[in-house]
């Protein structure tokens, strides 16, 4: 017992300042979520418009929850839940690679292993380690939803209801972590079990049954095949049931399971599917620094522009259902052009344009990646190998850049390539080619900042380039993104790139904020290649 409790305040003293930001991150979404809908959904009038347009509406389905009614508790919990069961996993399935198979790559574990504690320990360690952050994440949620008024029982069911989805995320992490030969591709696959999950729930919301009141939904099947789908359905606030937990707490187990017996059987850095030996000398084709870099991160862009290309053949197939929006019910059509402020634009190009925003974070994500893994080589010590050759600390910073950008154009291309083919194909005229490619290339200048951006962090401070990049991302997300409709104010919503991503609608598109970014991002750019310059390989 004291072995485990040495090796469990281990983790927590590595992990304390990026545990706070996650744990502190999770409770301020949820704290500003339900302020926001108390300042600016004050009224059940107001709210339950807002749902009449959410129903009537499944890309807003797709990102938001599942409606289940007007009162205050239950239309925070619709519009914020789903977010924050998404970061959650994220940082369970991160926190388990990094106790696990990262920990395997350097050498920690089989140090750690050759001492009393063993090879089961540090991964019970590990598990308990991910139970407390998990845990800390519950009591955040719980304290930001009380904090404005929500019921206590309501609050406590969405706290439990985003830490228990972590925990089943953290099993998934420990589980792919045997699998896998590397921390990256750990990483890579965790990080997409949870965005397809967090895909299925929301493809189960947009696809589920309207109720008679106009303000619930009853959710289609895709749903229960998301861990964050069974979270949603404790009902917080509008039933506060508890069985559905047991179902991601089974799935934490299962996995947990299966991952104590793999680790029983295998030898130390092995894994069940095991990496290919390299070849003894390189390909010609790897004389460059930009070349090594498409080699080490082939695998991550290839992932990312997958799921730009699902996104669009997503956007595109839902052109035919936004248009029939157009009819039905002319205030629900007023509340949503006045709620995506355009006036100009089909409810096709506008509802197209939200889901290419998603396109573009994930075009932002990829891009931030390739910052990041300039950030692991140089911790790692072989970025300083690869400096002693005759490539100099510019290039080598140039030769991310160049990839970083090159990506942003591959995945966004590919999400206008799938709904342009989807859109063809049906024969759906709502929304023309050249409206549709505008919108494409719109979401390339916010993609570029989160590229240039975080590698002047990298430059000037380069151990917070992890924690900052991500920050950035998800105050960027929640601001620009989730931000009109938490009714968050503008001049706040005005501090992300994606506020600014244009809409466009014909020869009254404004391109004045698309330009203002790609000039921001080139500037940050070249400050950031040239103070590359004098830049120490810093390794801590």
């Amino acid at each position: 017992m004291a072995v485990l409790l040495v090796l469990w305040g281990q983790r927590l003293r590595r992990d304390r300042w990026q545990l706070l930001s996650w744990v502190v991150a999770i409770g301020a979404f949820a704290l500003f979520a339900a302020a926001a809908v108390t300042q600016t959904y004050g009224s059940v009038a107001s709210r339950t418009e807002i749902l009449q347009v959410a129903i009537a509406t499944p890309a807003i389905l797709m990102l938001r929850g599942l409606p289940r009614g007007a009162d205050q508790g239950a239309f925070t919990f619709f519009l914020i839940y789903a977010f924050l069961a998404l970061l959650a996993g994220l940082m369970s399935t991160f926190l388990a690679v990094r106790h696990t198979r990262a920990d395997e790559e350097t050498g920690a574990a089989e140090l750690v292993a050759s001492t009393p504690a063993g090879r089961l320990l540090p991964n019970t360690a590990t598990l308990l380690h991910g139970i407390t952050a998990n845990l800390l994440v519950a009591l955040a949620v719980y304290g930001g939803f009380m904090s404005q008024g929500l019921e206590p029982h309501g609050s406590l069911t969405a706290g439990a209801a985003t830490g228990v989805v972590g925990l089943a995320f953290l099993g998934v992490g420990l589980l792919v972590a045997q699998f896998m030969g590397t921390s990256r591709g750990a990483n890579g696959v965790s990080a997409a079990v949870v965005v397809l999950a967090y895909v299925l729930r929301g493809i189960g919301d947009a696809t589920g049954t309207p109720g008679a009141s106009g303000t619930t939904m009853t959710e289609g099947a895709a749903s229960w095949f998301s861990p964050i789908g069974w979270g949603q359905q404790t009902f917080a606030f509008s039933g506060d049931r508890a069985w559905p937990l047991l179902l991601p707490l089974a799935l934490g187990a299962a996995c947990l399971g299966g991952a104590w017996v793999i680790l029983r059987t295998r030898d130390s850095a092995a894994s069940v599917w095991g990496t290919r030996p390299g070849r003894a000398a390189a390909r010609p084709g790897l004389r460059s620094p930009v070349a090594l870099a498409l080699r080490l991160q082939a695998g991550s862009i290839i992932g990312w522009g997958l799921s730009g290309l699902a996104l669009g053949l997503l956007a595109g197939s839902l052109g035919k259902a936004i248009a029939a929006v157009d009819t039905p019910d002319t205030n629900i059509t007023a509340m949503l052009r006045a709620m995506l402020q355009s006036q100009g634009a089909s409810l096709t190009q506008l509802m197209v344009s939200v889901l290419f925003s998603m396109a573009g974070v994930l075009a932002a994500a990829c891009a931030l990646q390739a910052v990041i893994r300039l950030r692991q080589e140089e911790a790692a010590g072989t970025a300083e190998l690869l400096l002693s050759a005759p490539v100099g600390r510019v290039r080598w910073l140039a030769g991310y850049l160049v990839l970083g950008a090159a990506a942003v154009v591959l995945v966004v291309g590919l999400a206008g390539v799938g709904a342009w083919a989807t859109l063809a194909g049906s024969g759906d005229g709502t929304m023309p080619a050249d409206a549709l490619w505008q919108t494409a290339v719109a979401q390339l200048p916010a993609a570029l900042i989160y590229l240039s951006v975080p590698a002047l962090v990298f430059v000037l401070w380069p151990v917070a380039t992890i924690a900052a990049g991500w920050a950035l991302l998800a105050l960027g997300v929640v601001l620009g993104i989730l931000g009109a409709m938490l009714g968050i104010d503008q001049s706040l919503r005005d501090l992300s790139p994606f506020a600014h991503t244009p809409v466009p609608r014909g020869a009254a598109t404004d391109w004045s904020g698309a330009w203002w970014m790609l000039m921001i991002a080139a500037a940050a750019g070249a400050l950031a290649v040239a103070m590359m310059r004098r830049r120490e390989v810093a390794s801590e």
